[in-house]
């Protein structure tokens, strides 16, 4: 489990162009975003993420864990759907991830290709799989593949967070976020991060 080759040099860059995130990050100096290097791992978590706590979702995460053993398509498409359901995944979180295990096994997905592709392209290949929309690859795109600068926008946590450090009373919108998020770039995935991370007591991980 490894940081994006990045992380320190972004942490330089966010912490000299953003007083409040300088104040977020020397808060965690010895944490960091790692990888599983595991895609369809990333993207399970991701499925058992959606709309639930991040405490909640571990504790799902590691009961599959305990079940499934090695996170694998060819080890979860082995269980049966009351297996899975005793881990707490409901019967539409247990389709969308025989949807994507389906696509791993029948290479319709290509990890060979996508250090090469766009954001987009990947985006696109990921979407094409009934379950998983912009979130859910946005998250594959910070997680597994740790591309720089991802700002999900649709993520409660993250609009809540900047709010929390950046709002006043009245709330900011997209715009305003969009603006806000410009003082990041070229590494808003890492803002990202470390934003999350004010919120939760563990690091959020996918």
């Amino acid at each position: 489990m490894t940081p994006p080759f990045y992380w320190e040099e972004a942490k330089e860059y966010l912490t000299a162009n953003d007083q409040v995130m300088a104040g977020l990050i020397v808060s965690y100096p010895d944490e960091a975003m790692i990888n599983y290097h595991n895609p369809f791992y990333t993207l399970v978590k991701a499925i058992v993420g959606q709309q639930i706590s991040v405490k909640a979702a571990n504790a799902i995460s590691q009961r599959l864990e305990k079940l499934v053993g090695n996170i694998s398509p060819i080890n979860y498409l082995t269980k049966d759907e009351v297996a899975l359901r005793s881990c707490g995944l409901s019967r539409q979180k247990i389709t969308y991830i025989t949807n994507i295990a389906q696509a791993f096994e029948n290479k319709i997905f290509t990890p060979e290709n996508w250090n090469h592709m766009t954001d987009e392209e990947i985006t696109k290949q990921l979407m094409a799989i009934k379950g998983i929309g912009p979130w859910t690859a946005q998250m594959f795109l910070i997680f597994h593949l740790h591309r720089s600068d991802i700002l999900p926008l649709r993520d409660l946590g993250l609009i809540k967070a900047i709010q929390e450090h950046y709002g006043t009373e009245k709330s900011l919108n997209s715009e305003q976020i969009q603006e806000l998020s410009q003082r990041w770039k070229p590494y808003r995935t890492v803002a990202t991060w470390y934003l999350w991370r004010s919120l939760d007591p563990i690091p959020v991980q996918y």
